[in-house]
This record gives structure tokens, sequence and C-alpha cells, in this order.
């Protein structure tokens, strides 16, 4: 079983046991969605440092759970096999769980410096993680064409970029749209890091398949 099934697993059991509005009917944990969220208020206050990662495990909704983990099936297992070509087998399941895991901590890091004083922020999900994770997927192969929408993958990446700092500063809605824009500015940053000091031709690669250009997409 591939390390992205397990931590779907684990995130889904975890979700459904937090929050019973996820699965009605299911056996919850009372007060565990609580304990496990981003409260940065608490966190700066009570010392509690592990909710920069357990946020990570709970959801708001269904909605929220299966977007997160789709993305999360979809291109983790791609990123393990990236990581499996380039630094091997030896090293890769290490690599991809520090990848994901620091993804959700790092991505964090700005909403607990810009809400750390205030007592009604609360965040959930592994939106952080989910996003380095798209990540690598787009530098491994920058021109890949997405189905929905139908453009290419850096392409993607760029817009979503743009759109997750721009709904952040209008703040209009209660989605961690920072933890989206870290966490893909901090994949990229940790790919081009693990690259120059383990396998810079996994960079090499990324500017070689970058120069050749957006072919026609093959749907």
């Amino acid at each position: 079983m591939s390390l992205t099934i397990i931590i779907c697993i684990i995130t889904a059991i975890v979700s459904v046991a937090a929050n019973p509005r996820i699965l009605q009917g299911m056996p919850h944990v009372p007060g565990l969605q609580d304990k496990l969220s981003f409260i940065p208020y608490v966190i700066k206050r009570q010392g509690e440092w592990y909710r920069f990662l357990s946020h990570g495990f709970v959801h708001a909704s269904m909605g929220h759970l299966f977007i997160n983990l789709f993305v999360l099936w979809q291109f983790g297992s791609i990123t393990e096999r990236i990581f499996t070509v380039y630094f091997g087998a030896n090293m890769s399941g290490t690599l991809f769980i520090v990848f994901y895991f620091s993804a959700v901590i790092v991505a964090s890091i700005y909403s607990y410096l810009k809400h750390q004083d205030n007592p009604r922020y609360t965040a959930v999900g592994a939106s952080g993680g989910t996003s380095a994770i798209l990540t690598s997927y787009v530098i491994y192969d920058p021109w890949q064409w997405f189905l929905f929408p139908p453009a290419p993958a850096i392409v993607m990446l760029i817009g979503y970029l743009w759109y997750s700092n721009d709904m952040a500063k209008k703040g209009t809605d209660n989605i961690g749209h920072d933890a989206h824009f870290y966490g893909m500015v901090y994949g990229v940053c940790f790919l081009i890091s693990i690259s120059i000091m383990l396998e810079p031709q996994f960079l090499s690669d990324f500017i070689a398949r970058f120069m050749q250009g957006p072919s026609m997409p093959n749907f």
C-alpha cells in the first residue's frame, strides 16, 4: 500500500471521527475537532504547537474532505513515483513524508502570524500539503494539459497562485486561501532545494521540459 493511500485513510478516519457533519450517524469523538483545529490564538497562549500539523487531519465538511483527498490521491501517487525515479526507492518514502507534512506546517505559518491575536480565527484541512503535492506534478511535467479547465499545468499553477493570493486579500469566505498559496510556494522551494542538494538532474529535466514549450492537448 502506498504512503499516499495510508495518509488518505488516516485523514479520512480522523476527519469522520472529529466532525459528525461529514458522515451523519457515524460515531465521533466529542471535542476532537476543536482539539485538533488550527487556532493561532490558542497556540500562542497555550503553546499547543502540535496544531500546526494536526489540523491537516480534520476537515469542515464532506466536500472539503473529498476535494483534498482526491487531489492527494491523484497527485500524491505521482509524486511518490517521481521521487523514486530521481531519489531512489530507499529515500523516496522519507522524502515524501517530510515533503507532505512539512508543507502542512509551513503553509500555516503566515496565517499564524496574521491571526495570532484573533480569537475567532480557526482553520482545518490539508490544503497546504495537497497544494504542495500538486506543485510537484507541475514541476515534473510543466506543459501537461489538465482536462478541466483545459490548460497546461504550469499555467494552472500560476493562475491558482494569483487566485489564492487575491482571495486571501479579499477575505470574503472561510477558505484558507493563504494555506493554498503558501503550500504551492513551499512546494516549489522544497523541490528546488532537494534537487540542488540530492539530485540536480531533477531540476535540469524541469528546465529542459519547460524550454520545449507547450504542445497541443491530447485528450
